[in-house]
């Protein structure tokens, strides 16, 4: 069965592609962009109108927890992946601090089983770089990959020694593995729960300094550098971390650097009245830091946004700040957060938010999808760019509800999803 996605404005930066056109796919692939849709108008065909909405190649989130196996009471892959597709999110990579980790092929060969049975979404597994998560010892990279892992990180545990850092990247580089970072020295973070700085010190908490974040990516761009594996910085929260990832590039470092909606959209002041829907890790910034971070997706310094989807249930952020375990959801706003704050303002055109929330997404990891080329797989995201809508987290298909934006009015719906041609997510369609 066909589908054409008739009077579309179809936005395609992997093509220069940002007009009005007629789309067709088949059950698989996207056949054609056409002006005139009328000759594949044949048999059993679904015509979609299109009119005044947004049609892109779908959305792929690079920094995702599912949280299954082992955390199925905060999501799992059933609602993790329809959360994803709510949020227009055709893919996404998910990080392996489950229980037990993805540090074994064949706990990545049960999770891509699930997925397959019950998920909507594509899923793309991260496995952990070390044993266990733990300081050392280095997983079996080769036998990760050959079970479906696309990258390796040490997501969550962020490695503390540069020797087992070198040792991993070495191993990654030769199997043309990304490894993907969570940038911290825990030595300076210890018992900090926010952002240092005047908000942390009015609510009486101790605070995480910038310095402990960059301190990391400086490092960790040096060894890029030195073994030439190719490095994935994650959720980018300074404007330090942005002046050192933007040196690394120039240098000719194979370095790539995602942040997410919240760090440009919020400051540490959502903490204020002990708000752990706000706590995260990274903490949220300052002004100063969001305007940074706007400044690197403008000029490509970071080239993804993703979203740290990190579900917690409601009696675990229940708690006192210092106490309540960090992230927040965000499949389900990040387009729309992303598309008020930065493309509603003039701060960033659509072509440019699309860019850094699927054409580059797919690049960082070589991963299908990204585009609309005919030939390519059929993932598509349809968005209503004028619908006007208010963030209940009572309504998230998430299992939780742990979101810093509740109650926000929105600009930007997503009302289609299609992964592989078959349309997975509809709203008001």
């Amino acid at each position: 069965m066909r589908t054409i996605f008739r009077n579309a404005h179809v936005c395609d930066p992997s093509q220069g592609i940002d007009k009005i056109a007629d789309v067709v796919v088949d059950e698989v692939k996207v056949l054609a962009i056409t002006e005139d849709s009328t000759p594949y108008d044949v048999g059993s065909c679904e015509v979609i109108d299109c009119s005044g909405l947004v049609l892109t190649p779908g959305l792929i989130d690079l920094h995702v927890h599912l949280r299954e196996p082992g955390y199925e009471y905060k999501e799992d892959v059933a609602s993790g992946t329809a959360a994803a597709v709510a949020g227009g999110f055709s893919a996404v990579c998910c990080m392996p601090n489950t229980d037990p980790p993805l540090d074994e092929p064949s706990v990545i060969r049960g999770l891509l089983k699930r997925v397959e049975e019950v998920g909507v979404a594509r899923v793309y597994p991260v496995a952990a770089i070390t044993k266990g998560l733990q300081p050392e010892g280095l997983t079996e990279m080769a036998a990760l990959k050959e079970a479906g892992a696309v990258a390796v990180t040490d997501d969550a545990y962020p490695l503390q020694s540069a020797e087992v850092l070198r040792r991993g990247m070495e191993y990654a580089a030769q199997l043309g593995l990304t490894v993907m970072t969570h940038c911290e020295d825990k030595s300076l973070t210890r018992d900090a729960c926010m952002n240092e700085g005047l908000t942390a010190t009015i609510m009486g908490l101790r605070g995480m300094p910038s310095v402990a974040e960059e301190v990391q990516v400086a490092r960790n761009c040096l060894m890029s550098l030195y073994t030439g594996c190719r490095l994935h910085i994650l959720h980018v929260s300074t404007a330090g971390a942005v002046r050192i990832i933007r040196w690394a590039k120039e240098k000719g470092a194979p370095v790539t650097a995602e942040t997410c909606p919240h760090y440009f959209a919020l400051t540490d002041e959502a903490c204020m009245g002990y708000n752990t829907s706000a706590k995260m890790n990274p903490p949220l910034r300052t002004q100063q830091d969001c305007d940074a971070i706007i400044e690197g997706l403008l000029d490509g310094t970071i080239d993804a946004i993703a979203t740290d989807h990190a579900p917690h249930a409601s009696h675990e952020k229940a708690q006192e700040f210092a106490l309540a375990p960090f992230g927040i959801v965000g499949l389900e706003t990040a387009f729309a957060v992303s598309y008020t704050e930065l493309v509603s303002t003039g701060k960033m055109s659509l072509s440019a938010l699309v860019d850094k929330m699927s054409c580059q997404p797919a690049k960082v990891l070589a991963l299908p999808g990204g585009t609309l080329r005919p030939g390519s797989p059929a993932d598509i995201s349809l968005f209503d760019p004028n619908r006007k809508w208010t963030v209940r987290a009572g309504e998230f298909r998430s299992k939780s509800r742990n979101t810093p934006f509740e109650g926000w009015e929105l600009r930007g719906k997503p009302v289609l999803t299609m992964v592989g041609g078959r349309a997975v997510y509809r709203h008001g369609m």
